[in-house]
């Protein structure tokens, strides 16, 4: 060890203390201070994330697992190119190396979710979910699946209405889509790749959101993971009331992006209430005609 340093901060140290002693005698006999006034301070409350477990345990039992299976007519647009993807890499592909296909009808499945409207089997899901399908299956929590009648779908609001023979089902209780607020907290349970009861939480993000799809929906749009299978399945508020029916994803690679949009639940009890009375949705018309105009000379 370096002594000479060693020494130096000793005699620092001595130095210090020598110093600071002087400093508080010489400060003993001083006045004290006045007190200052105390500053206030702004009072932070922390935020706390809502508990959605009571909703989940309650509501779980009311939504289903749809699936549906038929047949897809083969395509006679490009006989021997499957129809795969419309890059022209891909048909190019395909056009070189001639890869055989059946040009038959292929048999499709898919799946989707739904919630029980009430206790004698009537059930709610997206008209995109059940369209064209040859058989309907539904599946409860408590893993009883019925064989589904399509009562009827409108493809205008996506909206289908589904019933099932059986009786005392849980159903859902029905809120108001209207009065949702942005920056609210939703949550939503589906069936999601097909992994049944499932449940994803966020806010609103915008409400009657209109899409370019030519749809009058005012859809809800919400942050809530939303992804294939979610289909059909019910929004519910912090209330455990549904406002919504998961219906779409704005997404470039076919999976959640931060983008869902939700039909609000008035509309699709309008659609259901009509469906149940006349089989069908009906809605006014307006009929317009275009001429052409022919100016006439004064």
């Amino acid at each position: 060890m370096n002594m000479n340093g060693l020494k130096l901060t000793a005699g620092a140290a001595a130095v210090a203390a020598a110093l600071t002693g002087a400093y508080s005698l010489g400060h003993a006999n001083m006045p004290a201070a006045p007190q200052s006034s105390p500053i206030s301070q702004p009072v932070t409350v922390a935020a706390t994330l809502p508990d959605m477990s009571g909703i989940v345990a309650r509501n779980s039992p009311s939504v289903v697992n749809i699936s549906v299976s038929g047949t897809r007519k083969g395509s006679a647009a490009a006989p021997g190119h499957p129809q795969l993807d419309d890059d022209e890499s891909v048909q190019e592909f395909f056009r070189r190396f001639r890869i055989p296909q059946n040009r038959g009808d292929a048999p499709t499945r898919g799946l989707g979710s739904g919630f029980i409207v009430s206790a004698d089997g009537t059930i709610l899901t997206n008209a995109h979910v059940v369209e064209h399908a040859e058989e309907v299956i539904v599946k409860l929590t408590d893993k009883r699946e019925f064989k589904a009648k399509v009562l009827g779908l409108d493809t205008a609001s996506d909206v289908a209405v589904l019933k099932i023979d059986a009786k005392d089902l849980p159903a859902v209780k029905i809120g108001n889509g209207a009065n949702t607020r942005v920056g609210e907290w939703v949550l939503a349970i589906g069936s999601p790749f097909g992994f049944e009861s499932s449940a994803s939480a966020g806010i609103v993000s915008a409400h009657s959101r209109s899409l370019p799809d030519g749809s009058y929906v005012p859809f809800i749009q919400t942050d809530v993971a939303v992804n294939p299978g979610n289909s059909g399945g019910p929004l519910f508020n912090m209330a455990g009331e549904v406002i919504g029916i998961n219906s779409q994803i704005y997404s470039r690679s076919g999976g959640y992006q931060g983008v869902s949009f939700a039909i609000p639940i008035e509309v699709a009890t309008n659609v259901e209430r009509q469906i149940l009375k006349h089989g069908k949705v009906q809605r006014g018309k307006l009929g317009v005609s275009i001429q052409e105009y022919q100016p006439v000379a004064g």
